[in-house]
């Protein structure tokens, strides 16, 4: 069985909307897209893709793969995730979009979302999702998320979706990873670890003073 990665670009109040580019995604008239941008440096982009190159399937929401396929088809080819996003496969879950997708190499997901994602792992080694902040909230309510590739950057924008929002479910993850790069920006690795574990302060363990 393969695994689910989740990668998200995130601001210290945990939004993740249009991190790219101004117009990249205005819902909710979102006045700050493009936030990432500055805060990118030589090394977090290296980073993020020896991240990306372990994928061997992409899989999307609607609104995040219409961004990609704007624009990576005919991305200039020295930017090396042109050639990888392009090679991979791709899949969309999707309500509203039918096929054919209009990216060479993409799949619309067909069925439920829970067996089609455990249909993707055992076919792949290694899927991953970007962006997509809906899907991603639907991946961990069904508990297939295997990894979170979390890059925190150093501001707050006060509005805009996050990725945590309402409807997140309880869940312990194991933090494996962590580099801060030049820009400020921290990049986190978590594994899945079941649900939280709870204790009592008041009542330290093993008789030890608080």
């Amino acid at each position: 069985m393969g695994r689910l990665v989740v990668t998200e670009f995130v601001t210290l109040d945990g939004v993740a909307q249009a991190p790219g580019q101004p117009e990249e995604d205005r819902a909710g008239g979102f006045a700050h897209g493009g936030w990432q941008a500055p805060l990118l440096d030589h090394e977090s982009g290296a980073a993020m893709f020896a991240q990306a190159s372990s994928m061997d399937a992409l899989l999307l929401g609607r609104r995040t793969y219409e961004i990609f396929a704007d624009y990576w088809p005919t991305a200039p080819a020295e930017i090396p995730f042109t050639g990888l996003l392009n090679r991979v496969p791709r899949y969309v879950a999707s309500r509203t979009l039918h096929e054919p997708l209009g990216w060479e190499g993409a799949t619309l997901l067909r069925g439920a979302l829970a067996e089609a994602v455990t249909g993707l792992k055992e076919r792949h080694d290694e899927v991953h999702v970007i962006g997509s902040l809906d899907l991603v909230q639907s991946l961990l309510r069904l508990g297939v998320v295997d990894r979170l590739n979390l890059w925190l950057y150093p501001l707050t924008l006060g509005s805009g979706k996050r990725l945590f929002a309402g409807g997140t479910v309880p869940a312990a993850f194991r933090l494996t990873e962590s580099v801060t790069h030049p820009s400020g920006a921290l990049q986190l690795t978590y594994e899945t670890a079941g649900t939280p574990t709870y204790g009592n302060l008041a009542h330290p363990a093993d008789g030890r003073d608080g």
